[in-house]
């Protein structure tokens, strides 16, 4: 009765109109993962009707190049106003200038996302990120949760001990820096070590979804890379099954926890150094069991889908901005820690690990995407059509085989990627 309750509220929010283009402060919650009765929504402080992102002015702004190579400019301040802007400047020198709003539909949204590296020019990276779904399929077979659809109802308000050391933006962002441990450290065998430690920005929310807290967290580094990831904590779903798709919880062997998967996609619409003449570039190491590495490249000038390989990245790279060394600046994408799940033929988004489309405004959600006359999930959007201005969709999964120490309350666990600088400086800004 329980499980026909949930499926029948997917239907009612699917068959409501989740998704007009024009997100309204009083939708009813969805039905999600471990769903208890969704709460009366609110309508969430900055949440606007979550308009199509803007195009962000071209900072061509590059480390350390010469003027004739990028017509480098002061980033100036981002196009917002507080409390919605945030502007730091990190112990080391590095700056982050960038804004957030709760979407009604994504959750936390961070747009015009500008680094300047210390001693350096400000160059652009990313016009907007998000979550764009998380999808948690249980061993068993059923249930099937698509979480997000209207994440922005579900955001907590945090309190002062939520926010370590930071400070709260309208109740529901804690934006803080934290260390994270050695930037470098050198001998110099007869002198003192060289070293330093290095310090993030966090930008971070938390969202009740069901029995799930859900931490929404980025990570800007001094040294110019980005960590986007969740967090999942609060308490189990208390799903029980057969001893093949579960665990055993509790005194004896008598009630097995349902394991299952949190396959989280991202969607990082990338503008480095301005949106033109971005390129997402894949590449391999061939020569597993030789003494020699070969290294190949592969540009993605069409739309594509690609999958986690033995020593594979990506990176999304400005074919005409270069650093002092003459090298082109871009941005690394790593997602070597994701379990790789593979659903039925019924969910086919599954079946990759990054996803590289063209812009388009209505492709907001890697699944249950609600806005009309768009198609309704990421292997959809992947039609061969070249990629003028890229968006990135990264999908990590964790698999989430219940243990006695998740018993009340459950440990966070995290999955997410790293996004790293690459040749944006000529040398270590330090």
């Amino acid at each position: 009765m329980t499980v026909f309750l949930r499926l029948a509220l997917s239907c009612v929010m699917l068959a409501g109109g989740l998704g007009s283009a024009q997100a309204s402060s009083t939708r009813a919650a969805p039905a999600t993962h471990g769903a208890q009765a969704a709460p009366a929504p609110q309508a969430m402080p900055g949440a606007q009707a979550t308009p199509a992102p803007q195009a962000m002015p071209a900072i061509r702004a590059v480390t350390g190049a010469p003027a004739s190579a990028a017509h480098a400019v002061r980033a100036p301040a981002p196009p917002c106003s507080a409390p919605y802007r945030i502007d730091k400047t990190l112990p080391n020198g590095a700056r982050w200038q960038l804004c957030w709003e709760m979407r009604n539909i994504e959750g936390l949204t961070l747009t015009k996302v500008v680094y300047t590296p210390k001693g350096n020019r400000a160059v652009t990276v990313l016009r907007s990120t998000s979550l764009a779904q998380i999808h948690v399929p249980y061993d068993s077979g059923r249930p099937r949760y698509h979480d997000i659809g209207a994440l922005g109802y579900t955001a907590i308000a945090l309190q002062s001990a939520d926010c370590p050391g930071g400070e709260r933006r309208e109740q529901f962002v804690c934006v803080t820096t934290r260390a994270r441990g050695h930037a470098y450290l050198k001998s110099d065998y007869d002198g003192p070590n060289t070293s330093a430690q290095g310090h993030d920005l966090v930008v971070f929310s938390a969202f009740q979804v069901g029995w799930y807290t859900y931490l929404v967290e980025w990570a800007f580094s001094d040294d110019g890379s980005i960590t986007p990831r969740v967090g999942a904590t609060g308490s189990l779903s208390g799903f029980t099954t057969t001893p093949e798709h579960g665990w055993p919880i509790g005194v004896g062997a008598r009630t097995f926890e349902t394991s299952h998967n949190h396959n989280i996609f991202w969607r990082l619409d990338f503008d480095v150094a301005g949106k033109a003449d971005d390129l997402v570039e894949q590449y391999d190491f061939s020569g597993s069991g030789t003494a020699k590495r070969k290294l190949e490249r592969t540009a993605f000038a069409r739309e594509t889908k690609a999958v986690n390989g033995p020593m594979r990245w990506w990176r999304v790279v400005d074919q005409k901005v270069r650093n002092a060394d003459g090298h082109r600046v871009s941005w690394e994408i790593n997602n070597a820690d994701s379990s790789e799940y593979r659903g039925p033929a019924n969910e086919a988004f599954t079946r990759a690990d990054v996803y590289v489309s063209t812009y388009r405004s209505c492709e907001r959600l890697a699944t249950v995407n609600p806005s009309p006359g768009c198609a309704k999930s990421v292997d959809r959007y992947i039609n061969g059509e070249r990629v003028k201005d890229p968006v990135v969709w990264v999908n990590v999964g964790y698999h989430h085989v219940p243990r006695d120490e998740d018993g009340d309350l459950m440990p966070t666990h995290w999955q997410g990627f790293r996004i790293t600088a690459r040749d944006v400086t000529a040398k270590n800004p330090r």
